[in-house]
């Protein structure tokens, strides 16, 4: 779910990193179509997703894809705030206060409480580092540089956004211009107060606008010369090398209510036993994709490959959704955050996808252990890096570093709504409600955010695309050579 690029990549991911029999799993992934937070790509950081879909992770959304003779499982996650202190170093839980969810009752008018602690407690002097990943925060907000951020440029990000949030002395406001797919904006938001609750009273005013589509809207081409204006800041969850759009993580950390998928951080020990229902070496021999084709037109290339009546790669939303997405468990399948060739992912040559597909599944069985080496790095970043810490920790860095290039005071909109965690969870039901209460950040962090790391310099930024696309072009030579071998023993 996480990135465009014009790469398909197969990947190995393992949900719990090292276990007794070496487990891992090795997926394939399309960053041609999303990208989402969390995407390391050669490109831009962190598009779609991301993890990352930061692609997503990220799906998390985007691409359900997992190869069967590997193992088939999903991003990993941590416990729920409820008992612990988020990015503590101490193993053993915490009691602190905690504050619960206050409903009105008897019809009354949901209003927000005024009991939740408005600023952090005495917080722990250590912090560590932030994951290499962030620095690509500085690189998506460098087009506001050297110009700063107006109003009028925020202004300008409004005919595409679908709402504009407000943040006032640590409260929420929100003002809503148009209905998302499906609940993506309630969740975003919802994550955003989570957020304020974790860290109350330490980010600072501002204000922004979110897209929650898919694909970015914000072109570089329409901002280039001298004479060109700056490009308007645009939040969502999606970006690619062509784009501007300021890359944030996904509804779907909190919670993917329509497909069932629950939030990221009480997933760990579900996707632990779906890693564990088939040993490494009893893995079917054939990679296997399952997703909406019609996102992209490279999706529909993948229809061409090999499809059986017996293995489908179309998700049929319609059927799912009416037997409640049983077959979409992530426990059963695995996703991408764009991470680093050979490392972590399988590149696919987009111009030669079924070819380039079985070359992937025929250099994973002749190579397990290899293959296995990618699936535990792509587990360790996982565990360590893509922890539900680190996910609030990133959007408090975007946010405070976007909110230092503002050049106004931000002031609460006429027609804005205040939100705070009750005026949206009390009145939902089911599965929304469900999810909303098993992400809620029940008590503020008394472990201050981890450090963010400095901006590439150029060297660095050069050196670290230059090596991504080397291992790219490697995998291309390896797999020119079996296809030219294999012709001629023909």
């Amino acid at each position: 779910m996480l990135g465009i690029q014009k790469k398909y990549h197969i990947r190995q991911e393992s949900i719990h990193g090292r276990t007794k029999d070496h487990q891992t799993s090795f997926c394939l992934i399309s960053l041609s179509e999303l990208h989402k937070p969390f995407t390391d790509t050669p490109w831009r950081p962190l598009k779609k997703a991301a993890a990352s879909s930061f692609a997503a992770v990220l799906l998390i959304a985007g691409v359900l894809v997992y190869v069967g003779w590997l193992d088939t499982s999903i991003f990993s996650g941590v416990s729920s705030f409820q008992n612990i202190v988020i990015g503590s170093n101490s193993t053993t839980p915490t009691q602190k206060p905690e504050f619960p969810l206050e409903c009105s009752t008897n019809n009354q008018t949901q209003t927000c409480p005024r009991d939740y602690p408005a600023t952090s407690p005495d917080m722990n002097t250590w912090n560590l580092t932030c994951p290499s990943f962030f620095r690509w925060i500085h690189e998506d907000l460098r087009y506001w540089k050297q110009t700063g951020i107006t109003q009028d440029m925020i202004e300008r990000a409004r005919r595409t956004a679908h709402f504009r949030l407000v943040i006032v002395n640590g409260m929420a406001y929100v003002e809503k211009y148009r209905n998302s797919i499906q609940t993506r904006d309630k969740f975003t938001l919802w994550g955003i107060l989570q957020l304020l609750r974790l860290y109350p009273g330490r980010l600072p005013d501002l204000e922004l606008m979110f897209n929650c589509d898919d694909r970015p809207v914000v072109g570089s081409r329409d901002y280039q010369g001298p004479d060109a204006r700056p490009p308007p800041p645009l939040f969502r969850y999606c970006a690619d090398e062509w784009s501007m759009d300021i890359v944030f993580p996904d509804w779907s950390f909190w919670g993917w209510a329509e497909t069932n998928i629950r939030p990221w951080g009480n997933l760990l020990e579900e996707m632990k036993k779906g890693n564990q229902r088939t040993q490494w070496k009893e893995r079917v021999p054939y990679a296997y994709w399952r997703g909406n084709p019609s996102v992209v037109p490279t999706r529909n290339d993948l229809m061409k490959c090999n499809v059986t009546d017996q293995n489908k790669w179309i998700q049929d939303w319609e059927l799912q959704s009416k037997q409640g997405f049983k077959q979409s468990n992530l426990e059963d399948q695995c996703t991408h955050r764009g991470m680093v060739p050979l490392q972590h992912y399988w590149p696919i040559r987009p111009n030669s996808i079924c070819k380039s597909l079985k070359f992937a599944v025929q250099w994973g069985n002749l190579h397990p252990h290899k293959a296995q080496a990618i699936g535990e790095a792509a587990s360790n970043f996982i565990q360590e890096d893509l922890k539900m810490d680190n996910v609030y920790n990133y959007m408090f860095h975007l946010l405070n570093e976007y909110a230092k290039l503002l050049k106004f005071k931000p002031a609460i909109p006429l027609t804005a709504v205040e939100l705070c965690s009750e005026t949206m969870a009390c009145q939902e039901t089911g599965t929304w409600r469900k999810f909303m209460v098993e992400s809620l950040v029940m008590s503020p962090s008394n472990a201050i955010p981890c450090a963010m790391p400095p901006p590439y310099e150029p060297y660095q930024l050069r050196e670290f695309l230059e090596r991504k696309a080397n291992s790219t072009r490697q995998v291309e030579m390896w797999e020119d050579q079996y296809w030219h071998t294999s012709d001629k023993k023909q």
